[in-house]
């Protein structure tokens, strides 16, 4: 449907889509509210791990709407986050499921690091797996 007559705005809202259903069949979910929030907390926690160029280099990777999701409520001045665990990684995660909260947040979110690996380049998800200290880069590889 063209609504702007620009391919990259009009095609954005269906690669989100794309990559909704993506992680739902990875996850065996069938609730997409559930999936857009474990996938925007995910991504923004990835974000806030990261040094300020690395989280720009990994946006640089994504496709509009979803570098809009990544970069939504960014504080670059408070980046990266301390400490930086995986368990602090995964209790950021977490404390968004406070009424349903996730039976296992390591696969969860090892289901949107793999999303992210079939969509960007093997070379910048590498480089991001190296930003990141040794336990998490085990989570994310």
């Amino acid at each position: 449907m063209k609504i702007s007559g620009i391919a990259s705005l009009d095609h954005a809202p269906q690669v989100v889509a794309e990559w909704l259903n993506e992680l739902q069949e990875d996850l065996g979910w069938s609730d997409r509210a559930r999936a857009y929030l474990l996938f925007r907390t995910t991504l923004q926690t990835v974000r806030d791990f990261l040094t300020v160029d690395e989280a720009a280099d990994l946006a640089a990777q994504l496709p509009l709407l979803i570098r809009g999701i990544f970069f939504e409520g960014w504080v670059p001045s408070r980046t990266p986050v301390h400490p930086r665990s995986v368990d602090d990684f995964l209790e950021r995660v977490t404390r968004h499921f406070p009424t349903e909260p996730l039976v296992e947040p390591d696969v969860a979110v090892a289901a949107v690091f793999d999303l992210l690996r079939r969509h960007v380049s093997m070379g910048e998800f590498q480089q991001v797996a190296w930003a990141m200290r040794r336990p998490l880069r085990d989570l994310w590889m």
